[in-house]
């Protein structure tokens, strides 16, 4: 097992890393942007390690920085969450050069699957159903024909990344130029690459996706699915497992394909195999993620198995503890993404300091955050704040205990989503769970926040009412820090 491991990566997936190391008793190195230097995952990691300034190009994404602070503090292996370079094959390869274990897939499992026209031609080899499109990037001078002959409307996909960015849905053929020219834009600007695959638009569908874990011994498990049709524009919002629409037959066949493609890519750590639900309930493969998901705490609630020690586990040449017949999925998980962005400005992202928090302590809850009360929240990053999880022995029950720590979770300063997701949990069709990809655009248009309940004002006015946090800066490079005496240790 390893000694000591570096987090290549910030908020609360750095936090959760942290912690999953501490329980197996690995040392943690944290490593932080400028303005970074007073987030938790900084002051929770054994040491930590600044990599320049707040641009991502020079910091969490400069591979060349973070192979000098694993190097630097003696770091064996290297974890990188979710985001940034956790499906980089180049900074995979890195890694592995520089003597380091890169904490997920090889790179060339990462290369071969993170290309979605490659990931779909090997879906279709191994006879998993993929949705009707094509089978390699596309030029500007036969995409017109290539659309015609797969049907509007059509949807334009980045070949080499996910998360939504460069998707277009194109539904008449005069629209087609425009869409596709902006999807290779900010296809470039998130991948570095402006390849664009088409594939044909499936209305009104449901988004599931099965968890895997593989080791380097040839054993392959699939943990069930988790449903993820709640998104805003492919991004996802609220998350569930296992998926209301997903009886065991279909279970059962997702999860084989999903270890079949796993299997032949030689794929090894931790993934997901996503796939399309049809209104018929046909699935079709659409992409696999090469690492650890946001939602992946819905999957470790009804499973038991803590995916982020597996992850490391396997890393380090330890077989899979379970076998496919240990896995039985136990109650009902549902996870809410809390972000900082304004849903009445079209979810623009809100930057500013925390001026109180608090977050929900309540039977069946988790909470896995990335931020503290004085905190400044930049603009540089993603801006998700925390995730709220709540298990139930069954759905209701699950949907109840995450309504009310929402009706409790209190963040004063940057504005959040937190009220919107409170409607989305008490709509009555996400209460049926009869929803599609297609269910926040046509029941949350225009969508105004309610007036705070008076739970809500009663914390708000307490925490106001208390001075705001001073949060600590790391020490200068002379300062004797009282840190060394606990265990923990901060490098300039």
């Amino acid at each position: 097992m390893f000694r000591k491991v570096l987090v290549a990566n910030r908020g609360e997936i750095a936090v959760r890393v942290i912690r999953a190391l501490r329980e197996l008793g690995i040392q943690s190195v944290a490593v932080y942007s400028e303005v970074d230097a007073t987030s938790p995952h900084v002051w929770l990691a054994d040491e930590a390690v600044p990599i320049g300034p707040a641009e991502p190009l020079e910091s969490y994404l400069n591979i060349g920085r973070l192979i000098e602070a694993a190097h630097r503090t003696g770091a064996e292996a290297i974890h990188p969450g979710y985001g940034f370079l956790a499906e980089n094959a180049a900074f995979a390869r890195a890694c592995v050069s520089s003597g380091i274990v890169f904490i997920g897939p090889p790179p060339e499992a990462i290369e071969r699957l993170g290309d979605k026209a490659q990931a779909r031609g090997l879906a279709a080899s191994l006879g998993v159903p993929t949705v009707p499109g094509t089978d390699r990037p596309v030029e500007d001078t036969e995409a017109l024909e290539l659309a015609h002959r797969i049907g509007f409307p059509v949807l334009l996909k980045a070949a080499g990344g996910g998360g939504g960015k460069g998707m277009r849905v194109v539904h008449r053929p005069t629209d087609l130029p425009q869409a596709l020219s902006l999807a290779r834009r900010e296809a470039y600007a998130a991948f570095g690459s402006n390849a664009i695959l088409l594939e044909r638009y499936i209305p009104r569908p449901r988004h599931v996706e099965v968890q895997i874990l593989a080791d380097a011994h040839g054993h392959v498990v699939h943990l069930g699915e988790r449903e993820c049709t709640i998104q805003r524009r492919y991004q996802k919002v609220i998350e569930e497992a296992p998926s209301v629409a997903v009886d065991d037959g279909l279970r059962t066949r997702l999860g084989e394909a999903a270890v079949r493609i796993a299997r032949a890519a030689g794929y090894v750590n931790a993934g997901t195999v996503e796939f399309l639900l049809d209104p018929q309930g046909h699935f079709y493969f659409l992409e696999v993620n090469t690492r650890l998901q946001v939602e992946h705490p819905v999957t470790e609630l009804v499973t038991g198995v803590d995916l982020v020690q597996a992850q490391v586990r396997i890393a380090a040449g330890e077989p899979l503890r379970i076998r496919q017949e240990d896995v039985r999925l136990r109650g009902h998980a549902v996870e809410a993404r809390v972000y900082a962005e304004d849903p009445e400005r079209e979810f623009a992202p809100s930057a500013g300091r925390i001026l109180g928090l608090w977050e929900p302590h309540l039977p069946g809850v988790r909470v896995d955050s990335g931020i503290q009360a004085g905190q400044q929240i930049p603009l540089h990053y993603d801006p998700i704040l925390a995730k709220v999880i709540a298990w139930g022995p069954d759905r209701p029950s699950a949907l109840a205990r995450l309504h009310e720590a929402l009706d409790a979770y209190v963040v004063l300063g940057p504005r959040t989503n937190l009220s919107f997701l409170r409607d989305v949990l008490s709509h009555p069709a996400f209460l049926a769970g009869e929803v599609s990809t297609e269910f926040l655009h046509e029941a949350f248009g225009g969508w105004h926040r309610r007036p705070p309940g008076p739970e809500v004002v009663a914390i708000a006015a307490a925490l106001l009412s208390q001075p705001t946090p001073t949060v600590p800066t790391p020490p200068a490079a002379d300062f004797v820090d009282p840190w060394d005496r606990l265990g923990g240790r901060r490098l300039p």
